[in-house]
């Protein structure tokens, strides 16, 4: 067992982890495919993870939905990234935002809307367009869900499709990721690991984040299940562009263009190693991946040809805990163990 193995299995027989499945790849060569722990489901029962185990992608809704979405309307003359967002929706009120400011996570808009659990009624689309700027675009970068909320509404206007709808059509079914999808209402519910007990029942076979589930599921923000094998092959896609034919590989480098404070479109890229990144400090410049807030995460190294996915379902336990300095720690790991052997 190597090191990032051994660390895993350490944390989850320490119950900091309930369950984690993860795969590394260098090269085209898959290294490490594994899956370790378990969770409970409103049954009492305990299942383990298995490789096959869907996860709440969470976060990594927005750049495995919402900016391959973008990046393809782009392609096809539907939209450019510099256009006001309020060229596409009238009813935004702030003019000067475009779509490259909420990818890019610099449009000076409020990071988030006040919480409010599952149970509380909402209309999150009419708190949304009544977001505030508070900061001006290009100053810096402040993470945003409502931007990605915004860009998801945006897409379904152009397309006069939900969000869900078009990603399967165009982006999931060509690239043949048959378990990546929003409202997994067809999977059996102990294949997918349950998140967070609310009100003493845990969320399990419906989205964690709030506001999406307020959206009905559906949201440019998050959303999306998958398991570790899909959201590799949507990997692979990006270190080896050349190998799909959904997006060109001129458009998907678009990502690193302009990188401000490590954040480049959609993905966090890193560029200045002082300021930190998800992954650690050990990766290449230029590397560039994502987080999930239920606790997944997906990085790459175009240089050593990295690839490594990482999905748990750490808020099973709470949103308590150390994920951040894990997920720092495997990576440092995965790179150290590979790049010296």
């Amino acid at each position: 067992m190597n090191a990032y193995e051994q660390y895993l299995e350490e944390l989850i027989a320490k119950d900091e982890i309930p369950g984690a499945v993860y795969l590394i790849q260098h090269g085209k060569q898959r290294k490490t495919l594994s899956s370790a722990g378990s969770f409970l489901n409103n049954q009492g029962e305990r299942i383990p993870v298995t490789a096959d185990t869907y996860f709440d992608l969470a976060s990594l809704t927005k750049v495995m939905c919402t900016l391959p979405s973008i990046l393809f309307l782009y392609e096809q003359g539907e939209l450019d990234i510099d256009d006001t967002v309020s060229k596409y929706l009238s009813e935004f009120p702030l003019e000067d935002i475009t779509i490259r400011h909420f990818l890019q996570h610099i449009s000076g808009v409020s990071a988030d809307l006040a919480f409010k659990n599952r149970y509380q009624q909402r209309d999150v689309w009419k708190e949304v367009l009544n977001c505030k700027a508070v900061q001006p675009p290009d100053t810096q970068v402040l993470y945003s869900d409502i931007g990605m909320i915004i860009l998801g509404k945006l897409i379904e206007t152009i397309t006069k499709q939900k969000l869900n709808v078009f990603a399967q059509k165009e982006l999931y079914q060509p690239w043949s990721m048959t378990d990546t999808d929003f409202l997994p209402e067809q999977i059996e519910k102990n294949k997918i690991a349950a998140t967070e007990k609310v009100n003493e029942k845990y969320v399990h076979g419906e989205v964690h984040d709030e506001k999406a589930f307020h959206l009905g599921g559906v949201s440019g923000s998050a959303g999306l299940f998958s398991t570790v094998k899909d959201v590799a092959a949507y990997a692979n896609y990006w270190l080896y562009p050349e190998t799909q034919s959904v997006l060109k590989p001129q458009t998907m480098a678009l990502i690193k263009e302009n990188v401000i404070q490590n954040r480049g479109l959609g993905f966090e890229v890193l560029c200045d190693k002082s300021i930190g990144a998800t992954c650690g400090p050990a990766w290449s410049n230029g590397s560039f991946g994502h987080t999930g807030f239920t606790g997944t995460s997906l990085w790459i190294d175009p240089k050593e040809e990295i690839i490594t996915v990482l999905l748990t379902n750490m808020v099973h336990y709470g949103r308590e805990h150390r994920l951040p300095e894990i997920r720092r720690k495997f990576h440092t790991l995965v790179y150290e163990t590979l790049i010296s052997q």
